[in-house]
């Protein structure tokens, strides 16, 4: 056995371990509302400025030709995250396995593979940027400095079991805040695939399930839900992003922004959770409440 191989062992030996979220973290409580969706969208933004996730969407990825398809899918794969128990780790072990094939090179023949680290951490990276905003713009209950640490703490046991390396990961939020507008500032580059992905979700195109005729209808209807998506995405993306792209941004959108966000900061907790988490959140929460029933009974069983 060389010393490079029995280091690389030993590295995997003394990581810490992977296990599944639970009840209780704030992630549980957070990630599955729906308000998830509404800075979904800067945070993809962020990705499609990465210079080797650009490459390797832009040759790989299905959002041009499948939009809703390819966000109920990436939503779906989030949501069992956090909520999948066990087959959270089975789903961060497929989305490897399946990125491990994806790799592409570009005109000027630099190699991008979708599971070098810094890529791989970075899509990770722009989900706590996208909770932070978030909360932000959209809920009544601001972050203190200690809910944004223990955060960021739960998002790197996320990339704990997503196998991102020890070195991609800041040990702190302190340190990860600067670290992440470093790497917005000079490392995202300005791609054709941001300016395709804004075109898309402003555009919703119809599924293919849908018949020729009935695309009108399908566009009267989704033509205000696109331009709110797109409102939202632009109006939760960095100013630096936003300078970088040439994307308007006036005073008056940002106190438009906050003024939808007040209202559904404070409508959101008054909507029934089967309504305000997304399905698979939902009925994870209610199997754990109910197996937190069957055990208060069980443990007040007559013996």
């Amino acid at each position: 056995m060389t010393a490079a191989v029995a280091l690389d062992q030993e590295s995997r030996s003394t990581r810490p371990e992977r296990r599944p979220f639970e009840p209780g973290s704030r992630m549980w409580d957070d990630v599955g509302l729906l308000t998830f969706s509404l800075t979904a969208g800067s945070a993809f933004l962020l990705q499609t400025m990465e210079p080797t996730i650009a490459a390797v969407v832009d040759e790989h990825s299905t959002f041009r030709t499948d939009p809703m398809g390819r966000a109920v899918r990436s939503i779906a794969s989030v949501m069992m995250w956090v909520y999948g128990g066990d087959e959270a780790l089975a789903e961060a072990d497929r989305l490897r396995k399946m990125h491990a094939t994806l790799y592409t090179t570009d005109a000027q023949g630099h190699k991008h593979r979708a599971l070098a680290s810094g890529p791989w951490a970075w899509v990770l990276h722009t989900g706590v940027f996208a909770f932070t905003e978030g909360n932000k713009y959209f809920s009544n209950q601001k972050l203190t400095d200690a809910d944004k640490e223990a955060y960021y703490q739960e998002t790197v046991q996320l990339m704990r079991n997503f196998s991102v390396a020890p070195k991609e990961i800041p040990a702190t939020y302190a340190e990860w805040e600067p670290w992440f507008f470093d790497q917005v500032e000079n490392h995202l580059e300005v791609t054709n695939v941001a300016y395709d992905y804004l075109k898309v979700i402003r555009k919703i195109a119809p599924p293919k399930q849908i018949p020729r005729p009935l695309h009108p209808a399908w566009r009267a209807v989704t033509t205000p839900v696109g331009r709110l998506q797109y409102f939202f995405t632009v109006g939760t993306t960095p100013d630096i992003v936003r300078d970088k792209l040439g994307l308007e941004w006036t005073a008056n959108d940002e106190r438009a922004l906050r003024a939808l966000g007040w209202l559904i900061g404070r409508t959101l907790p008054h909507i029934p959770e089967r309504v305000r988490y997304f399905p698979i959140a939902y009925e994870a929460r209610r199997l754990e409440r109910d197996r937190a029933r069957l055990r208060k009974l069980i443990n007040l069983r007559p013996i």
